[in-house]
């Protein structure tokens, strides 16, 4: 992964607000993300259950009422709004969250000037947008990466803290996921600075541990552990096939 300065630009229009926090997870594994703004006519009834990811997820709202009943007038606002970012030159990548492929001249346009684009939009966007991208995201693809099932035994203790343990270990596998080299090991430096952009607010402490490197003292049997004079730390997720290379 990379360490990219995003801009994320989201066509609330055309876009599940119920993803937003799995988007944002899924845009933060390129870099870190300066800007996030979502556009559209949040005093429309379509959009009414908006405002508490927004504000939860720290997501600027670009209001444009509609000119006409039926059209999306939000595009234009996107994509003036993109070019004025793009002009700023502060930026190496821009997200455009949007399942609609009048946004497929806008990503070529910021790829002729050399700027990563990174598209996200239901499966069932036009292949014109997916290909003017340099990555595409189905929104389809976008789930918690752990179960309820899948997830590790924890002692009993009070509910809140049992919690807590379940949610570092979710945040501590999807990070091995997104970062994990060829043969299984992740970098703990690369995944600390990911978990940072993720949750602005992470610290191992929260979560009981002096830190991040306890975390795997947790789970002895689910993690194998190195260390490497030139990355430091590095852990892998215990598999069938790691047992048997061991």
């Amino acid at each position: 992964m990379g360490n990219k300065r995003i801009a994320v630009l989201i066509d609330s229009e055309n876009t599940p607000h119920s993803k937003l926090g799995l988007i944002i997870e899924e845009l933060s594994s390129f870099g870190q993300i300066i800007v996030k703004r979502a556009y559209g006519d949040f005093s429309a009834e379509q959009l009414k259950n908006w405002k508490q990811p927004l504000n939860e997820l720290a997501i600027q709202a670009k209001q444009q009422f509609a000119y006409t009943s039926g059209k999306n007038s939000t595009d234009s606002l996107m994509i003036i709004d993109a070019m004025d970012l793009l002009y700023t030159q502060r930026f190496d990548a821009f997200a455009l969250i949007s399942s609609d492929s009048d946004f497929t001249s806008l990503a070529t346009r910021l790829r002729e000037s050399e700027i990563h684009v990174i598209g996200v939009g239901k499966s069932m966007t036009p292949t014109a947008f997916k290909n003017a991208c340099d990555d595409f995201v189905a929104i389809e693809n976008l789930v918690t990466s752990t179960s309820e099932e899948s997830l590790p035994e924890v002692a009993p203790r009070a509910e809140t803290a049992k919690d807590e343990e379940r949610e570092l270990w979710r945040l501590m596998h999807q990070s091995w996921q997104n970062y994990c080299d060829d043969s299984g090991w992740a970098k703990l430096g690369e995944v600390g600075k990911y978990l940072k952009r993720l949750k602005p607010d992470f610290d191992p402490r929260n979560y009981g541990l002096k830190k991040l490197s306890d975390f795997f003292d947790l789970y002895p049997e689910r993690y194998k552990t190195r260390k490497s004079k030139r990355s430091g730390l590095e852990f892998q997720l215990v598999t069938k096939a790691s047992k048997q290379q061991a």
